[in-house]
């Protein structure tokens, strides 16, 4: 049971970190100009944002929930288990980015969790 709740909050906390972090970026701009005060003043915007102190702390939760989980599974395990931030990263990109997701990438989903599935069962 422990196992299971581990790999949800790794699942859920790093990938909700990944895909607030991505809605940061897209909303102060993409990165044109390398300068290093192009670089200070793009990471001054985005430290200047709530949403980017958030994405830090739940990728900061799903590091050490990793960290945990790895002290009670086998390393084989544990990998291909939080192979299911691919399912839900893209769910996410989908329906809270609005991206669009194309077929093949669906199918790509599918394929993970059936190899997640593998791993479980083992």
């Amino acid at each position: 049971m422990r196992t299971a709740l581990f790999v949800t909050m790794i699942v859920l906390s790093s990938t909700g970190g990944e895909i607030t972090l991505s809605h940061v970026m897209k909303r102060i701009g993409e990165v044109k100009d390398f300068a290093p005060l192009a670089v200070l003043q793009l990471l001054g915007r985005a430290f200047r944002t709530g949403w980017m102190w958030i994405g830090i702390t739940l990728m900061a939760i799903g590091f050490f929930s990793l960290l945990v989980l790895l002290s009670w599974e086998d390393v084989s395990f544990v990998v291909p288990a939080t192979a299911l931030s691919y399912v839900v990263g893209t769910m996410g990109a989908r329906f809270v980015l609005d991206e669009q997701v194309s077929i093949v990438r669906w199918m790509g989903v599918l394929l993970v969790c059936i190899g997640v599935a593998f791993v479980w069962a083992g």
